[in-house]
């Protein structure tokens, strides 16, 4: 918000937004790599309430902190293995499937003002938490085939839709309505 007036080059603001948000991405979820379902490779993650908001609010710079945010949280917690790139494509890819929606395909601006933009938000979050597992657990079990395939699947797919939906929906709406935040416009409405 306060680099949008800024004076300086787009490509400084952007690398400026990405460190930025990198570190709000970091300070949520490093305190939280202690809470390990499968030790090395999942935990319990309530950064995942961020993936909307990267994506839908700061674009392209919230898709790539996401995924760096999340790299260095493997490097950080001693866990980071082959299977870290498939978790850097997935952890782009969820912010980037909301940022591609709501500022691509989607023909009118985003918002969670009514039933049918609730629903629209829900099957997005679904639709890029389903992408996710199917990045990282298919990774992890041609790598380390001990890992309970199930078990893994069913963590990322849980961490990348109750944490969006439960805590990510209030923040959103807090943002947009009460901080002055502003989504990205959708390209079909302007």
């Amino acid at each position: 918000m306060f680099l949008k007036n800024s004076n300086l080059p787009k490509p400084v603001k952007f690398i400026l937004l990405t460190v930025i948000l990198t570190a709000v991405y970091l300070i949520i979820a490093v305190p939280f790599k202690v809470m390990s379902v499968i030790p090395g490779f999942t935990d319990i993650r309530p950064v995942m309430l961020l993936k909307p908001v990267f994506g839908i609010f700061f674009g392209i710079p919230g898709c790539i902190a996401f995924a760096i945010g999340n790299l260095i949280g493997d490097i950080i917690s001693d866990s980071v293995r082959w299977t870290s790139i498939a978790g850097f494509a997935a952890n782009f890819l969820g912010p980037f499937i909301f940022y591609l929606f709501f500022a691509k395909i989607a023909g009118k601006d985003f918002s969670l003002r009514n039933a049918k933009d609730l629903l629209k938000h829900f099957a997005v979050t679904v639709i890029s938490s389903v992408i996710e597992a199917l990045l990282i657990a298919p990774a992890v079990k041609l790598l380390y085939p001990e890992v309970d395939f199930m078990l893994l699947s069913l963590t990322i797919f849980l961490n990348g839709t109750a944490f969006p939906l439960l805590l990510g929906v209030p923040l959103m709406i807090l943002m947009q309505e009460e901080l002055g935040f502003k989504p990205l416009k959708s390209e079909k409405s302007a």
